[in-house]
């Protein structure tokens, strides 16, 4: 069963990594880059290796069995 994290946007746009902080999944920014220059990233489905992708508002960022929803 996948664990949900909502997360609400403050701006336009929040960079991958630090959606990863923001979110729990890791301690800081450096510690979210790795784990997106791992792999082990997606977002809306697709592997997702830029380390500060911009995610925006309704998009699904999933790492192993949980899943980051972005909203407003």
């Amino acid at each position: 069963m996948k664990q949900q994290i909502d997360v609400e946007l403050k701006g336009e746009f929040i960079e991958l990594n630090q959606l990863l902080k923001l979110a729990g999944v890791c301690d800081s920014g450096g510690a979210g880059k790795h784990l997106v220059a791992s792999g082990v990233v997606s977002v809306d489905g697709a592997l997702e290796l830029r380390k500060t992708a911009k995610i925006r508002a309704g998009q699904v960022v999933s790492l192993g069995d949980v899943e980051i929803k972005l909203t407003v």
